[in-house]
């Protein structure tokens, strides 16, 4: 028998969609590790949550492995990679309905040579339009 492929990055992009769906706005709770690219000055306790509604980010895709985008912290663009193995949790900022997830440690070890792999697929996406991009830090 074959092992099945994780529930995890589909139901962050059910509740992604969701949020959108009903005009919410989606934050990700993330565990920074050294597999996860995002601007460290805004890193706390070892966690970060990002805006991920389209007017925040610029080329949101998901994929199995990984989250990748951009989006402007301090009027700076920054490109960021969050693996699905380092996402806690997706919810929406207004009402804190969401799903939220264990991060195991040995689970963050399993993407070291994702980035690569994501990068090529990221290269056949087609971007949405975006009017303005913001980035609003949760704490």
């Amino acid at each position: 028998m074959s092992e099945f492929t994780s529930t995890k990055p589909y139901m962050i992009m059910a509740i992604h969609e969701w949020c959108v769906d009903n005009q919410l706005t989606p934050h990700l709770l993330v565990e920074v590790n050294a597999q996860t690219r995002v601007p460290m000055a805004y890193v706390k306790d070892g966690e970060i949550v990002l805006n991920l509604n389209h007017s925040a980010t610029k080329d949101l895709y998901f994929t199995n492995e990984a989250i990748s985008f951009s989006a402007r912290f301090s009027g700076a663009s920054n490109n960021l990679y969050i693996p699905i193995s380092a996402v806690k949790g997706i919810f929406a900022r207004e009402n804190g309905q969401g799903m939220f997830f264990e991060v195991h440690p040995e689970d963050l070890n399993e993407n070291k040579n994702n980035d690569i792999e994501f990068s090529d697929k990221k290269e056949k996406n087609i971007s949405s339009e975006v009017k303005k991009t913001t980035l609003k830090l949760v704490k």
